[in-house]
């Protein structure tokens, strides 16, 4: 922790802010929590059991280490510079360049959008189907209403029902380890299964490609960097729930992992699209197979709900920067949400919805958020040369080295065809941003401009 002097009180905690400061430390520690947790860990296992077979807890535990790496330079980018835009925020200061940041903030929100889009899908799809029969798209678009609806409603509401969803997907994980502990107890399962690998693969190999995939189940941090601005106590309460959050999550993994190699052998978990339902169905305890549909159903619309609040917020947040068009900075008088930044992002992910299959635009997501983590780990490094007038956390210096270290190497995974979409979607964003600055241009000429000046009357004599 340091105590620097000199800049502006507009990034002081205690500066005025246009949103409510009512997100306490439980509250942001569930937030985070709710969003890590996500709906990913209940359909990994089967994915990750076939790059590293029995000993699926080990690339869950090294992806857990390198998420905490750039946990750890957002932990001082928030509570030294505790503004609304998050990663977009940190690369312009750091960096200077408008376009920079415009870019970094662009992937950021694109990402949450189209992720959002991905978790309505997988709401209306199966999970949905197992109490209703209701046609995709449709039931997706009216999910995403539902979930613009209780953004508008309040942050505070919305925390607190994020609080009750979180709750109920961490019960299925709790279970899972319950009945799985009980099994092996009771003589069954196989806990030599945990140091298995699949055949003809390396311990590197395989922690190393199981880590690349289990990565994924711990982004939604970074989102939490969006809300800071109604964070009753930065500097106290953000690392604290960002580091108790990831940790929770990346234990409840780890022994998820244990406990799904132990009940299955690898090549059962590979061929079960609902791995952890398989897992509590081995142990032959009676517990209910429709409890997983819900539980799984809850965990998605919770993950779409925190994902939709990030992404309002950055929408927000890089307004009232001037880097998106300002309308998207207005909020409601009474409510004080960000309204024409809900609005506008639950649009276009209804728009999306359209799609139906997002396979390729989720590795996207994953790139491009690692494109944003890299930004934000050298944007540490780079503004420590400022100073503020405030407390805030600060990190050791190799952290965010080796957590850019690590972001390149998780690039270097991703298929051509990945990087050709994320190409595509920055080069959009590339022309948003010179559209906006000749605007911007082109309305400050016209205001330095004088307006032209009416001809004298001809003069008459009498």
């Amino acid at each position: 922790m340091t105590s620097d002097h000199a800049l502006p009180a507009a990034d002081s905690p205690a500066a005025p802010t246009r949103l409510r400061r009512a997100i306490s430390g439980p509250l942001l520690y569930a937030f985070i929590l709710g969003d890590v947790l996500g709906a990913g860990i209940y359909a990994l296992m089967g994915v990750l059991s076939a790059e590293a077979g029995g000993m699926l807890w080990a690339p869950l535990l090294l992806a857990l280490l390198l998420a905490l790496l750039t946990a750890g330079s957002y932990a001082e980018l928030v509570t030294k510079y505790p503004r609304a835009g998050g990663a977009a925020v940190f690369a312009e200061r750091a960096f200077r360049s408008p376009l920079i940041s415009f870019l970094v903030g662009f992937s950021m929100l694109a990402a949450g959008v189209v992720s959002a889009a991905g978790l309505a899908i997988a709401f209306a799809g199966d999970y949905l189907g197992t109490f209703l029969d209701v046609p995709l798209v449709p039931a997706a678009m009216v999910f995403l209403l539902l979930v613009a609806a209780l953004n508008a409603r309040g942050i505070r509401e919305s925390l607190r029902t994020n609080l009750a969803m979180t709750a109920i997907e961490l019960s299925g994980l709790v279970i899972v380890i319950v009945v799985v502990a009980l099994f092996v107890g009771g003589g069954g399962g196989d806990l030599s299964r945990t140091a298995q690998l699949p055949e003809g693969v390396g311990v590197g190999s395989a922690v190393l490609g199981g880590a690349i995939i289990a990565y994924y189940s711990f982004v939604g941090f970074e989102t939490s960097a969006n809300v800071i601005e109604e964070v009753t106590t930065p500097r106290r309460s953000y690392p604290r729930a960002l580091f108790a959050a990831l940790i929770t999550a990346g234990v409840m993994y780890v022994l998820v992992g244990l406990a799904s190699a132990a009940a299955l052998p690898p090549a059962e978990l590979q061929d079960s699209s609902g791995p952890l339902l398989a897992v509590v169905e081995a142990t032959g305890l009676h517990v209910p197979s429709w409890l997983f549909s819900l539980i799984a159903l809850i965990a998605v619309a919770n993950g779409a709900l925190l994902t939709m609040i990030m992404s309002s917020r950055l929408a927000y947040g890089m307004a009232d920067q001037g880097l998106l068009p300002s309308p998207l900075a207005r909020v409601l008088p009474r409510r004080r949400t960000p309204w024409v930044a809900i609005v506008t992002t639950t649009a276009v992910a209804m728009l999306l919805t359209l799609v139906g299959d997002l396979a390729t635009l989720a590795e996207t997501v994953v790139l491009l958020l690692l494109i944003v983590f890299i930004s934000a780990n050298v944007s540490v490094l780079v503004l420590r040369r400022d100073r503020v007038d405030h407390d805030h956390f600060r990190v050791w210096t190799f952290v965010p080295v080796l957590g850019v270290i690590s972001c390149l190497v998780l690039l270097t995974q991703q298929r051509p065809i990945v990087w050709l979409f994320a190409a595509i979607l920055l080069a959009v964003g590339a022309v948003l941003h010179l559209i906006s600055v000749v605007a911007r241009r082109r309305r400050r000429h016209e205001a330095r401009t004088p307006a032209a000046s009416p001809s004298p009357a001809p003069h008459r004599e009498p």
